[in-house]
């Protein structure tokens, strides 16, 4: 990698990201949200940990997974990434510049988001790495898809379903409120809600099932990418 390309494709990127209105509204999105929840706590001044996950869930999928996805996609679809990757930057360059944007903007949105709520939450160890591979599975997941799609509009084919399944997760206990029905039981072991069991105190499993999600994030993105450039080379 080249540090000097990969910057100079991240101020490209962010440039073109605070421009693009589709693109910069999705930051506003968690924002929103936590000024609906803001005093939707037990006490109406802490908010409980599944708000909280949802918030974290609806950055990761909107910001993260989405911008990401669609900047991929813009690409293809201008078949402009084929130019990138013929000029001297490598697909890697190209990839970790506009990650650092989406990771920069979905960092600042969730900063933002937790303050409006004023909420209380751990900050150790255990929640810090959930919060990492949480990050490490959407954008992964974010990465693979934007370089599989051909056009923008094929990206809300993918989009909605992730965010329904990933993002918004914990949502599922106020439709389904049996703690022992097949669809709780299912939606505990997505990687969200091991946000949730970690604030409140269990650690060593959820972190590992954060981490197979993560490491099946990464192997998507992987076969994705080796896809791309075979048909690149083509």
């Amino acid at each position: 990698m080249n540090t000097g390309r990969i910057m100079a494709i991240f101020e490209k990127d962010l440039k073109e990201f605070t421009r693009n209105m589709m693109l910069f509204t999705t930051t506003l999105i968690p924002i929103l949200m936590a000024f609906m929840f803001r005093n939707a706590g037990p006490d109406s001044t802490e908010a409980p940990a599944v708000l909280i996950a949802v918030i974290i869930g609806t950055a990761y999928s909107t910001i993260l997974c989405s911008s990401i996805m669609t900047m991929m996609a813009e690409e293809n679809e201008k078949d402009t990434l084929r130019g990138l990757v013929q000029s001297p930057a490598s697909m890697l360059d190209i990839l970790t510049g506009k990650s650092l944007v989406v990771i920069m903007m979905t960092g600042i949105s969730l900063g933002l988001s937790i303050l409006v709520m004023d909420a209380e939450m751990s900050w150790g160890t255990g929640g810090i790495a959930a919060l990492v591979l949480l990050g490490l599975f959407f954008l992964s997941l974010g990465i693979a898809v934007g370089l599989e799609v051909k056009s923008v509009a094929t990206t809300s084919v993918y989009l909605l379903p992730i965010m329904l399944v990933f993002g918004f997760t914990p949502m599922i206990e106020t439709i389904v409120r049996d703690e022992s029905h097949i669809v709780r039981q299912v939606a505990e072991y997505l990687p969200v809600y091991q946000y949730v069991f970690i604030q409140e105190g269990t650690e060593v499993l959820p972190l590992l099932i954060l981490c197979g999600w993560a490491v099946l994030g990464l192997i998507y993105a992987a076969w994705a990418f080796k896809k791309r450039m075979n048909d690149e080379n083509k």
